[in-house]
């Protein structure tokens, strides 16, 4: 387990970002620097994480929308290495989980240690108590331990012994799992499923992009190279910014109409009122990222499949089992059937 804090503060001959929170309302021209920023971060995940832009594109926007982000694929693919380098990017405070089938809640949530001395009991933070949690491995441990994370990401708090303690803000949750056709995971029930805004799979990398792994530098060390180019007040900037990402009527008639049709078909089930507000917010998050401040039918096409799949009972089948050949998912399907103009 690690834990890592990361500041950095903007140059002095800018308005800090703090200074920018505290006033009523973020110009537009503090918005425009912030994408900026976020635009250099992705510049640099990319030299980390190559080949995968998108994936990239679409972990940062879950981020920044303030949801929590669900990486499944085969061990080695690199789901660990994008949450680390985000995690080092964003400066964010940072702790990682590695579950296994023995873990108790305790383990991740903290205790209360009876102290001699003062003779009363202490509670003992455990690693949640961060900005960005990497629960690494996450079905490789029991269902009550996976339930225990339910609360701090909904609530961002914990209850422990009648009493609830805040979580760090912002807080994040970043989880990897492998697939189900693995010895030793245990499915993520669809209540903990729900909670994670975005699910991702990254997928093996091309020809080219594994040729510069085999020849460059291990990623490992390139990730201790890192500087944050962000801090906690432009995350929290970046947030309040994506609110402001502007959804016209038009664009809010095709996001319903695809919600419609994720409930118009008996082959599963539809997607709930959260699940709607969460494909908006993760929309607007990729307008933002994308450095636009109004949201269009591209950017709810772009984080429909990431943020509906694994909602609509799609599950992650890795390329072994399929033999190498590409099927569509719901989400796909849902896509090609549904007209942007109508």
């Amino acid at each position: 387990m690690t834990h890592t804090a990361i500041d950095m503060s903007l140059p002095s001959t800018l308005q800090s970002t703090s200074e920018i929170l505290s006033q009523s309302a973020p110009s537009a021209s503090d918005y425009r620097h912030n994408q900026q920023k976020i635009a250099q971060l992705m510049a640099q995940l990319n030299q980390i994480v190559l080949d995968k832009p998108q994936a990239v594109k679409l972990a940062l926007s879950g981020i920044l929308a303030g949801g929590h982000l669900l990486l499944q694929d085969i061990p080695g693919m690199g789901k660990t290495t994008l949450a680390q380098g985000l995690a080092q990017l964003l400066g964010l405070s940072f702790s990682r989980v590695q579950f296994t089938n023995d873990m108790l809640p305790a383990d991740i949530l903290g205790m209360s240690i009876y102290d001699q001395s003062k003779q009363q009991f202490e509670f003992r933070s455990g690693p949640i108590f961060t900005q960005l949690l990497l629960a690494d491995e996450i079905n490789r441990s029991s269902p009550k331990t996976q339930s225990a994370l339910l609360e701090a990401m909904e609530e961002r708090q914990v209850t422990q012994d009648g009493k609830t303690y805040p979580l760090p803000q912002p807080f994040f949750v970043i989880a990897t799992q492998n697939p189900l056709q693995q010895a030793g995971v245990y499915p993520l029930p669809e209540s903990q499923l729900d909670r994670f805004l975005l699910c991702l799979s990254l997928g093996y990398p091309s020809p080219a992009a594994e040729r510069e792994l085999l020849k460059g530098q291990d990623r490992r060390e390139l990730l201790k190279e890192l500087d944050a180019v962000l801090d906690t007040d432009a995350v929290l900037l970046a947030q309040q910014g994506v609110k402001q990402v502007h959804v016209a009527d038009v664009v809010l008639d095709y996001l319903q109409r695809l919600v419609a049709k994720t409930r118009a078909s008996q082959e599963y089930h539809g997607l709930s009122p959260r699940g709607v507000l969460s494909l908006q917010r993760a929309a607007q998050a990729y307008a933002y990222v994308s450095g636009h401040m109004e949201m269009t039918p591209e950017d709810i096409q772009a984080v429909f499949a990431a943020v509906t799949d694994h909602r609509l009972g799609q599950r992650f089948v890795p390329a072994y089992v399929t033999g190498g050949q590409a099927t569509q998912t719901i989400a796909q399907r849902i896509l090609a059937d549904v007209a942007v103009i109508v």
